[in-house]
């Protein structure tokens, strides 16, 4: 799944520098300075960083690089380049993230991000109440239009950033690759979802894996068994722990009117950030065992400043 993650931005790379297309989103909008969004009410920080988080420091790959990705190395020199390499590549797949949202009409990108509690049910009240209230003009013909092309019922309120960017990605390869025919749209679209699924399903996996690990060792220093990753049946006890654990937290989004953006997203966020500054801190720490005194503070300034 690597390559064709690679390959997909790389290809998308490449479309944005044919297509060239327009940036539509303001690069700042009312609600910046307001803290009174559609999709999340507060100021620009700390959420900002909650947002991009991967793209820019990540907890999370903390916790798959000191688990997995170790089992899988067959050099301990290959670690600097998939380590860095993956991080880099994170940051760049969170730009070209940024320009396939900012090449979407706001309209149209308010009416797939903002929830029914807020801008109704249907076309007809989700235009007239972005047009109206937050000065995007867009029409339900417009709305309709686009759930078409990309063969879907509707684009109204599919918040979680997968559909945006998959309608970013669509508009642009299907400029890029022109094939006469409309129904490459709808292709894009769903190659894009595709593509965006396995980003979840390998997170989702490592992510598992790694709070396995955590919680047979933690469980262990109370029942022993359960500390022995070589028995099946605590091996499948710890997994189904985990699994609970994260369904729950994917429930309680799922039956939140505002599509869990309130509670998720910010719990995510928090955590992994967390994460991070106690893996810089430990970082700091092995620095300074190893004698390397003077290279301290490339891994102590970032985590004081993650830690506050």
């Amino acid at each position: 799944s690597t390559f064709l993650k690679i390959g997909t931005i790389v290809a998308l790379a490449i479309g944005i520098l044919i297509v060239m297309p327009e940036l539509k989103m303001p690069a700042l909008t009312q609600f910046a300075a307001s803290g009174d969004g559609p999709v999340w009410k507060g100021g620009m920080f700390p959420f900002l960083f909650i947002t991009i988080a991967c793209g820019a420091v990540s907890g999370f790959h903390a916790l798959i690089a000191s688990g997995t990705t170790p089992k899988l190395l067959a050099n301990e020199r290959h670690m600097r380049y998939i380590g860095y390499g993956g991080m880099l590549m994170e940051s760049f797949v969170a730009v070209m993230a940024l320009v396939a949202a900012s090449i979407i009409d706001p309209g149209i990108y308010f009416a797939m991000n903002s929830p029914a509690a807020v801008i109704g049910a249907d076309a007809v009240s989700a235009a007239h109440y972005i047009s109206t209230t937050w000065g995007f003009a867009i029409t339900p013909e417009q709305l309709e239009a686009t759930a078409l092309a990309i063969g879907e019922p509707t684009i109204l309120h599919r918040a979680g950033g997968a559909p945006t960017l998959a309608v970013g990605i669509a508009q642009i390869l299907h400029q890029a690759i022109p094939s006469g025919s409309n129904a490459m749209m709808a292709f894009w679209y769903h190659f894009a979802i595709l593509f965006e699924a396995l980003f979840i399903l390998t997170a989702v996996d490592a992510g598992t894996r790694a709070g396995r690990f955590m919680l047979q060792d933690l469980l262990g220093n109370f029942i022993p068994a359960l500390k022995k990753t070589e028995s099946w049946t605590a091996n499948i006890i710890a997994t189904a722990g985990c699994v609970a654990l994260w369904g729950y937290l994917l429930y309680t989004g799922v039956v939140d009117p505002f599509g869990g953006i309130q509670t998720l997203w910010p719990l995510f966020g928090i955590s992994n950030q967390m994460l991070a500054g106690i893996a810089l801190m430990l970082g700091t720490v092995v620095l300074f065992k190893m004698k390397r005194d003077r290279f301290a503070w490339v891994t102590a300034v970032p985590a004081v400043w993650l830690l506050i």
